[in-house]
């Protein structure tokens, strides 16, 4: 199963790839919009600030969105954001983003306590989906400082917070299935990583 690598220059790159290979996937990185088009399946990673994800993609942007029709695609943290509707996290207004699953970014409360969040949470399974299998109340590992209310494209949610609780979508799938994201790094997750980027090689083989 080949699985390409979306390179719009916010990804981290080697640490996504070796965890594809191990989960069994051929990897390939590109940023060409034709190889993004044709693809078997498709990760979109990153780390970093919104607007400026969503700067570099802008070449890639119809490239991923006619992809989605029908190609499974896996966003990892910043990904997983730039699949939604629109984000906060901007210079001015809202941000628009990919608009492949709906649902809005937007910052940590200041009642929280530590922002970016930085570590270890649990993930809890609110609907099926084959690339959540086995992981239900498994251990994750977060950075990021804006999150994600997806309503009911949620897969599972994970609460983070000291005097003021949050609840956030740290998974999330659009209507098709197809189209999933982690707000977590499942390469840098251990075993429960490896599983669901397992999960999501043999998800694409069979779609």
């Amino acid at each position: 199963m080949e699985v390409r690598i979306v390179d719009y220059g916010l990804g981290n790159l080697r640490s996504v790839t070796r965890g594809l290979e191990r989960a069994g996937a051929s990897v390939e990185v590109t940023d060409e919009p034709a190889e993004v088009e044709t693809a078997e399946a498709l990760v979109l990673p990153g780390v970093g600030a919104f607007e400026e994800g969503m700067e570099g993609a802008s070449e890639l942007h119809d490239a991923l969105v006619d992809a989605a029709e029908e190609t499974p695609l896996l966003g990892v943290c910043l990904g997983m954001q730039m699949l939604m509707t629109e984000s906060e996290e901007g210079t001015g207004d809202a941000v628009e983003g990919l608009g492949l699953v709906e649902g809005r970014v937007v910052r940590f409360p200041s009642g929280v306590g530590k922002v970016p969040h930085m570590g270890w949470n649990t993930v809890d399974v609110r609907r099926e989906h084959p690339v959540v299998e086995g992981i239900d109340g498994e251990y994750v590992y977060f950075v990021h400082s804006y999150y994600t209310d997806a309503g009911d494209a949620a897969v599972t949610t994970t609460e983070y917070g000291e005097d003021e609780t949050v609840g956030f979508s740290s998974v999330v799938a659009n209507d098709r299935g197809n189209v999933v994201g982690t707000q977590f790094h499942p390469e840098k997750s251990g075993e429960t990583g490896l599983r669901i980027l397992r999960n999501f090689v043999e998800f694409a083989d069979g779609y």
